[in-house]
């Protein structure tokens, strides 16, 4: 059974910095592209960012751009989110996504439970 399980998440002031991991089991996604997702109270989930099976090619929602870097690591069948000079309009739960396919963007058939960021001013 595949599974995606985010960590990482917390409590930050603004300005801070949290890396969230997402290690995937059941299978190997070393030839899959990776994203992550946010839901923020009250809205529906949204694309942050995406990386290809080789980490070659990223891409950014434009609010996070400069200050968020996705990547990953095949070996460890991991995928992580550096955020820095986090906002509170940052506070969300955070998912990590897999898709059946290589490059991005692309649709996402994999879904891990979330992890809870929340960023205080």
């Amino acid at each position: 059974q595949v599974q995606l399980v985010e960590s990482g998440g917390g409590l930050v002031q603004a300005g801070g910095s949290l890396r969230l991991s997402c290690a995937a089991s059941g299978r190997t996604f070393s030839s899959n592209a990776m994203a992550w997702f946010r839901r923020a109270p009250g809205k529906e989930r949204d694309f942050v960012a995406a990386i290809n099976w080789s980490g070659a090619t990223t891409s950014y929602t434009d609010s996070v751009k400069g200050r968020f870097t996705i990547s990953r690591d095949n070996a460890k069948n991991t995928v992580y989110l550096q955020m820095n000079s986090l906002k509170p309009e940052d506070t969300a739960v955070y998912y990590c996504a897999a898709s059946r396919l290589s490059s991005v963007p692309a649709p996402y058939h994999y879904w891990g439970q979330g992890t809870q960021v929340t960023v205080s001013s």
